[in-house]
């Protein structure tokens, strides 16, 4: 029987991530990279970015179909492709950011 005391996340408090312009999906586990993606664009739009890359691996295509639905939908998200193959091909995807008027000088 579990002790109630006892936190079920063995890894205690979340870890910050460095916002840079790419992020390496390889390290979340399956059910995080929803929230890991969402987080990551708004951080990226927050500070202004106008692309970024999301690396999510080869393999048979299911992570990268996620992500790739993720930023289908999302309203910061002008458009997106398959990385060219010096940036890793389709085993990521960069995504072109809507920046707001204000970040580009305008008024």
């Amino acid at each position: 029987m579990s002790d109630p005391n006892e936190p079920d996340d063995p890894f205690g408090e979340p870890v910050e991530i460095p916002i840079e312009e790419s992020i390496d999906l390889h390290w979340f586990l399956p059910r995080e990279i929803g929230d890991v993606v969402e987080g990551y664009l708004e951080a990226a739009i927050e500070r202004g970015f106008r692309e970024v890359r999301l690396i999510h691996g080869r393999g048979r295509g299911v992570q990268r179909d996620r992500v790739q639905r993720i930023l289908a939908r999302h309203p910061g998200v002008e458009r997106f492709a398959d990385a060219p193959e010096h940036r890793g091909g389709w085993g990521a995807t960069i995504a072109w950011l809507i920046v707001a008027a204000d970040e580009r000088g305008e008024a």
